[in-house]
């Protein structure tokens, strides 16, 4: 039996295709694993346990079926960082802190969404910390279901315009802050989405070998680390 990981659905009422292709994958694929980890971005967007969309519904009853067969985790993304008691409650799932290490058939993993490695992106790290505040998140949840959905809705248009002219490179994770943080947790193999990119990564680190996994996108294809005894390997899943 292999473990699975996933990140970046991005599921949203407007992608239709995807969800489908996502609820096949938890009826399918998924309940032959030893487990599912799903490291962020799950939806496009999540506005509080207390309104929590419809078009998601198809998806949470799809987990939480899969939550009695196969354990089942899910990592906060930039896009769902306020998931709760309710979204576990009705998809089964156990939210994971980030970041989080799992012994991963013998080798010590570090789990991670992605987005803090990207530091060049100063930017966006400043609003990382602010969407990430406490009371920032306490002042949104306060809002009514119309403000927060106007709101999300002017952050989303900001960030495609800010993306758009963005230098690729500034978007992608920076060297030193993987290792950095490969060492803080003194590990050597981490996985993580947010960047779309993905791939294996081979390097050394202080004279020893060293792993960085990046997760791949749900845009046009479902994307698919596989790990087992044998190794991890990325697959796709097409429409």
């Amino acid at each position: 039996m292999a473990t699975l990981f996933i990140s970046d659905l991005h599921l949203s009422g407007e992608r239709p295709a995807i969800t489908r292709l996502f609820i096949e994958f938890l009826q399918t694929r998924a309940p032959r694993a030893q487990a599912l980890y799903i490291l962020g971005d799950l939806f496009e967007v999540w506005l509080g346990d207390d309104m929590i969309l419809s078009e998601y519904q198809e998806a949470l009853q799809a987990m939480q079926q899969l939550s009695r067969q196969v354990p089942l985790y899910v990592m906060y993304g930039n896009r769902d960082f306020l998931m709760g008691e309710e979204f576990c409650r009705q998809s089964g799932a156990t939210l994971l802190p980030e970041p989080s290490t799992i012994n991963l058939y013998g080798t010590p993993t570090l789990l991670l969404h992605g987005d803090i490695l990207c530091t060049d992106d100063r930017p966006y790290q400043e609003f990382r910390r602010m969407v990430r505040d406490p009371q920032w998140q306490k002042a949104l949840l306060a809002k009514s279901p119309e403000q927060r959905l106007a709101l999300a809705k002017e952050y989303r248009e900001t960030s495609q315009i800010e993306t758009g002219s963005k230098d690729e490179a500034i978007m992608d994770v920076n060297p030193e802050a993987v290792a950095q943080t490969l060492r803080h947790h003194n590990l050597l193999q981490m996985i993580h989405g947010h960047t779309h990119r993905p791939a294996i990564h081979e390097f050394e680190l202080d004279g020893q070998a060293a792993r960085r996994i990046v997760l791949g996108d749900w845009y046009e294809q479902g994307s698919v680390l596989v790990c087992d005894e044998s190794g991890c390997s990325l697959e796709g899943l097409p429409l």
